[in-house]
């Protein structure tokens, strides 16, 4: 299956070097393998903005153009609303690319792969499938 990627994971592959992320590191490594990773632009900018330093920016931003942007449609924008809503409706606020990154998977029928544990409530109120 499919997994879009949320940027928490990528920071654990890039930037931190600890034994407890391992795991979430490996699963990224067998989903690069098996082609099976989706990536939207706004989650490249969150990685890309962590970056001040252009040597190790410059070096990341050319690693991350393997990786093709997946679309993101208008209709993504709008779902992102519902999405966000539903979720204020029962007391949960999240952040835009959050919801912009639910929306998209549930477009594209595909699993995210995050270590925020936001998602998680998220689930508990709109149809997204979580790695």
């Amino acid at each position: 299956m499919k997994t879009l990627v949320d940027t928490s994971i990528w920071s654990y592959a890039f930037r931190s070097k600890k034994p407890e992320f391992k795991s979430q590191v490996d699963k990224l490594i067998d989903i690069i393998s098996n082609n099976n990773i989706v990536i939207i632009g706004a989650i490249k900018q969150e990685i890309l903005s962590g970056y001040s330093n252009m040597n190790l920016f410059n070096k990341l931003e050319k690693k991350m153009t393997a990786f093709e942007n997946t679309t993101t449609l208008d209709e993504d924008y709008i779902q992102a609303a519902k999405f966000s809503n539903q979720c204020r409706i029962n007391g949960l606020q999240g952040s835009p690319v959050d919801f912009l990154i639910c929306a998209i998977a549930y477009r594209l029928k595909v699993e995210i792969f995050t270590a925020e544990k936001n998602f998680s409530h998220y689930q508990q109120h709109i149809p997204i499938e979580l790695l």
